[in-house]
């Protein structure tokens, strides 16, 4: 036989009659959405650059307390320890379990050193958790998920370029989790200021080698990487969050008002808040959850099975007789 024959791809055969075996995909649907989805987002950033109020805003729901000032003079209130949120939002019939783990700020302190640790240690436990799951005899049949998929990386509108500290925490960051940068609040930059603001955040992840969602893959098809690059092309995204609804042209829409006039955060020529939840909730939810699992957590659970086998050879007792 010759070799050609024994490397040749089944040919594709077409039904002659309806069989039914394509409903699978019904099927499966069927299964995941009475299941329902897991969604872990965790925000990251400097006191007072709203990460609660744009989280409320991207999921249309009051899910966190906003630490935001409510009176000029108000001092700005502080997430001063790691909180997780849970909350269940239903959609068209499709329950989305949502966790959103919120920070304290970070990098407000004279030494900064480590301020990083608990955030990125809080990653880690997540993972070290699924896996103690993982490893469990008797494991339940389905494993609650609280690996974090995203992690939005909040960076303050200096519109100077990055800080020592936030080079450093989103490169530690992107070691174990899906990062990306959003430039926060900014209406306070104007659109020339905000373009070469973008423009200089990305040469500077580039020259720092630092890698964000979404990753090259040979297993995104021409469309998808196509609209992969759109969104690299992009980051960071320039957004505005605010919960609450202003009267623009005689119609209700959420947005901010000053002296000059309203800032609709819905559209695209205002901020990029749009492709922003788009990216996070239309487009890209999946591919953030099976890359989370397909690639940090993989990494993770290798470096501690291969630390487990080495600790176990290192224990075992010697079986050399001694004459």
């Amino acid at each position: 036989m010759a070799a050609a024959d024994v490397m040749e791809q089944p040919e594709e055969i077409r039904a002659s009659s309806y069989v039914g075996f394509d409903s699978i995909t019904d099927q499966i649907k069927h299964r995941l959405v009475k299941r329902g989805f897991q969604f872990n987002v965790m925000v990251v950033g400097q006191t007072g650059l709203g990460k609660s109020t744009m989280i409320n805003t991207i999921f249309a729901s009051h899910l966190i307390d906003s630490k935001g000032r409510f009176e000029a003079d108000e001092p700005i209130r502080q997430t001063t320890e790691i909180v997780t949120n849970s909350h269940v939002i239903t959609e068209n019939g499709v329950k989305l379990r949502l966790n959103i783990v919120d920070t304290p700020g970070y990098g407000d302190q004279i030494n900064n050193e480590g301020c990083w640790d608990p955030i990125v240690k809080y990653i880690k436990d997540q993972h070290s958790l699924y896996l103690r799951k993982e490893l469990t005899a008797m494991r339940d049949k389905y494993i609650l998920d609280t690996r974090i998929h995203c992690c939005l990386y909040f960076i303050n509108p200096t519109g100077h370029g990055l800080r020592p500290v936030d080079v450093i925490v989103m490169k530690k960051l992107s070691e174990v989790v899906n990062v990306v940068p959003v430039i926060a609040k900014a209406d306070s930059l104007t659109m020339d200021e905000r373009l070469k603001f973008k423009k200089r955040i990305r040469e500077e992840l580039a020259y720092h080698s630092i890698k964000l969602f979404p990753f090259q893959s040979d297993e995104y098809d021409e469309d998808e990487e196509k609209e992969n690059q759109m969104i690299r092309d992009m980051i960071p995204f320039a957004v505005v969050g605010s919960e609450r609804n202003v009267i623009l042209d005689g119609k209700s829409v959420r947005g901010r008002k000053n002296r000059w006039g309203v800032i609709n955060i819905e559209d695209d020529k205002h901020c990029e808040f749009v492709y922003l939840r788009n990216f996070l909730t239309r487009t890209h939810l999946q591919d953030l959850i099976e890359t989370t699992a397909q690639l940090h957590y993989e990494a993770f659970r290798s470096k501690q099975l291969l630390a487990l086998k080495d600790a176990s050879n290192r224990n075992a007792p010697s079986t050399t007789t001694q004459s």
